[in-house]
């Protein structure tokens, strides 16, 4: 089954905007393309200050010499994955112009580029071979049993399998990263439709869903750039295999897709998803608000939002960034506020994120779960003074479908 993202929406008369695009498109393709050379400086500063040190510190530190040759191979190695992810990616988007017939298909975008890419684009590609590990590996299946299960346990008893068409139930996925959760929800035959903004993300879930056809057919060293907190030299090195299913493993029929874009600017359609689940999204906004007033707009009466995460803020503090930065608690208030109901809600529900478990620190995030139902009939101004109309009913989301 072919799972293809979405293009970015078209914005008409905009020749400025589709240049920036396109601008933003060819820095992410270097980011990835650079990994390497980057990667392998960081290695190489270490080694010539090993060469500096007195002789006898050298030879007690043999083994860690050898080590950092290690460390040299991994990345060569997360560098072979790298390549098939960024192959032929200027074909899966329908406003970035495919390249000559070049063998290398991303070769003549990447030789427009004057600079090399900034040090937060090569974090964001370690993030996305981290990523690889919680969505598609055996040692990311703890994170998603803390963080997926809670929320398709849910989907299955708001629209039981027996009791309905899952077909007919469509879900929406905002902030899909990888992809895994929209699969999951997609393999028990629901509607299901994965967003996500970041190229970084969707070039790595087209190859994964669209690409790998067996299981744990790719090995990628997901914490080789970590040279802290470590036990065992191996734990650096560790190798991990992906994917831990088939990905095309679907039911027939299965209506499953990947929507490139930003989620305030797709998704602007009234009454259309019977379920929004979120994970780990939400404060991805600079406005969390406009995010929950988006969620409860798209939703058919009736409709579910369920979600799980903490407060991470991601604009908070960053240059040329607007946020803000409500508790939960406040956010609670504009949930309700805004005209939902909740029905379950729990706090302090640990879970993590892409984490090492061998390293010596660990992160944990006592993330907040809850249940929101959009009321069936539309409230009035006197049951709830802050609620907001729905709008009328419309004939559903006009999806640009590939």
């Amino acid at each position: 089954m072919e799972v293809a993202p979405n293009a970015y929406p078209k914005k008409m008369n905009s020749t400025y905007e589709d240049e920036e695009e396109k601008k933003h498109f060819q820095r992410i393709v270097s980011a990835f393309k650079y990994y390497k050379p980057h990667s392998l400086q960081r290695v190489k500063k270490t080694e010539r200050y090993l060469l500096s040190l007195p002789p006898h510190h050298q030879k007690l530190l043999t083994k860690y010499r050898e080590h950092l040759v290690d460390v040299k191979r991994c990345i060569e190695n997360n560098d072979e994955i790298i390549k098939l992810i960024i192959k032929d990616v200027t074909h899966i988007f329908e406003n970035v112009s495919p390249t000559s017939s070049s063998t290398d298909s991303v070769r003549p975008v990447s030789m427009t580029l004057s600079h090399r890419p900034i040090m937060a684009d090569q974090e964001k590609v370690q993030a996305t071979i981290k990523q690889l590990v919680r969505d598609w590996s055996t040692e990311g299946t703890e994170e998603r049993r803390t963080c997926y299960q809670p929320i398709i346990d849910e989907i299955i008893s708001k629209f039981p399998l027996e009791h309905c068409t899952p077909a007919d139930i469509r879900i929406l996925v905002p902030g899909a990263g990888l992809g895994r959760l929209a699969y999951e929800i997609a393999r028990r035959g629901y509607t299901c439709q994965g967003n996500e903004f970041s190229l970084f993300m969707l070039f790595a879930s087209h190859f994964v869903l669209n690409k790998c056809r067996s299981i744990n057919s790719f090995k990628v060293h997901p914490w080789v750039h970590q040279y802290m907190n470590n036990l065992q030299p191996e734990h650096q090195t560790q190798e991990v295999y992906f994917p831990d299913v088939n990905p095309s493993d679907l039911p027939e029929n299965a209506q499953f897709s990947m929507a490139a874009g930003d989620f305030l600017e797709v998704y602007t359609e009234e009454n259309h998803w019977d379920c929004v689940a979120t994970c780990f999204f939400i404060d991805c906004a600079n406005n969390v608000v406009q995010f929950i007033e988006t969620i409860y707009k798209i939703l058919k009466p009736g409709g579910i939002w369920i979600n799980l995460g903490p407060l991470l803020y991601h604009f908070s503090d960053m240059p040329m960034e607007e946020s803000i930065e409500p508790s939960y608690s406040e956010v609670r208030d504009v949930i309700r506020g805004l005209g939902f109901q909740i029905e379950k809600e729990e706090t302090h529900v640990k879970t993590r994120y892409a984490q090492n478990v061998n390293s010596m620190l660990q992160y944990e995030y006592n993330s907040v779960y809850f249940v929101c139902q959009k009321p069936k009939r539309p409230t009035t101004s006197t049951e709830q003074p802050m609620s907001q109309s729905n709008g009328s009913e419309t004939n559903g989301l006009q999806e640009q479908e590939n």
